[in-house]
């Protein structure tokens, strides 16, 4: 068996979804499971020329023998739920498990309407906050019932523990960033639940002693969306200065560019208990990196970049991205 949980090491947008497809891609797992807060999260993933946006679905649809699951921690808003389902053509590998928390209109026009939420803390306005808050009081509907999601629902713990028995794969996926968590991020600029590994193997209905890795996923320029402490960001005449323009997956907001967060980066390591880490965006730290696949090609810049992350961490950088696209990938986890 083998069991590995990818997260966010900083604020979000590392590049959690081309990591989970080229892992999916290399490794043919036979489940990979989404976690994390809900639809307020988007992963991108790029397969050749081609480009997808996903909120809920798992960002290992491209692999088409992969099992498709949405753990029991994560909400479900059934019309981005719908159209992701009809535009990756994944209806008959994908399954929630039933029960997930549904957020409603009424979540959205709450987290909308709140400028607490909205304006102080420039939430994304999907309604995970208020849907969160409701299930804490066990008011909320779940995905067993609603009829047009029952065809959907299993029951997700049951599907991952019996792929480990039967010595398959299974990644499992969060979202956000750990700076974003609840309890250990940048309070009270946060999502509304912890974003952590711990929370995400609760999330899908894994044990810790089932866990066999941890892969945590850094920029190499951290990135944040919205408003919260970032302590070493660029202005935008230095980020425009390094060739750096991004956007938010979901809100479409210019994300705010800083430089590496070597304390930060250490304390998310030691919190999640991370084994080793990918590290993205090699090719905006160094141009000539751009689609390279091989290490011994990577510029000396960018390996000394790499060396001094490494002993930072005290972990091994096994996944470097060298492009947004999947095979733009750099892959050391076969080598000791």
């Amino acid at each position: 068996m083998a069991s590995t949980i990818v997260i966010g090491g900083f604020f979000g947008d590392e590049g959690k979804g081309k990591i989970v497809s080229h892992m999916v891609n290399n490794n043919d797992p036979s489940i990979v499971v989404r976690g994390g807060v809900g639809p307020n999260a988007g992963h991108t993933v790029k397969i050749g020329e081609k480009e997808f946006g996903t909120r809920i679905i798992p960002s290992g649809f491209s692999n088409e023998g992969c099992k498709l699951l949405v753990g029991a921690g994560t909400l479900v808003d059934p019309e981005v739920l719908k159209k992701e389902i009809e535009e990756l053509g994944i209806e008959d590998r994908f399954k929630i498990d039933k029960r997930c928390a549904i957020i409603e209109e009424k979540h959205k026009q709450e987290d909308k309407k709140n400028d607490r939420l909205s304006e102080d803390i420039e939430t994304t306005g999907t309604g995970c906050g208020p849907a969160n808050a409701e299930r804490a009081m066990r008011s909320i509907k779940l995905a067993k019932d609603l009829p047009e999601l029952r065809k959907y629902t299993t029951d997700v713990p049951r599907e991952i523990n019996s792929a480990l028995e039967n010595s398959e794969d299974v990644i499992i996926e969060g979202s956000q960033g750990f700076g974003l968590s609840l309890f250990y991020g940048t309070y009270p600029y946060v999502t509304s639940k912890d974003t952590g590994a711990a929370q995400v193997a609760a999330d899908v209905g894994i044990g810790p002693t089932k866990i066999d890795d941890i892969l945590i996923v850094f920029k190499a320029f951290p990135t944040r969306v919205g408003s919260g402490p970032f302590p070493t960001e660029v202005s935008k005449d230095e980020a425009k200065r390094l060739g750096i323009k991004e956007y938010g997956t979901v809100t479409g907001r210019e994300r705010r560019v800083g430089k590496w967060m070597s304390e930060w980066a250490k304390y998310a390591v030691e919190v999640n208990g991370a084994t080793q880490a990918a590290l993205t965006c090699i090719d905006k730290y160094d141009e000539r990196c751009r689609g390279v696949t091989r290490y011994e090609e990577l510029t000396e810049k960018a390996k000394q970049f790499i060396k001094k992350r490494e002993e930072e961490l005290d972990i091994p950088i096994k996944i470097i991205s060298t492009g947004p696209r999947d095979d733009e990938t750099i892959d050391l986890r076969g080598l000791c």
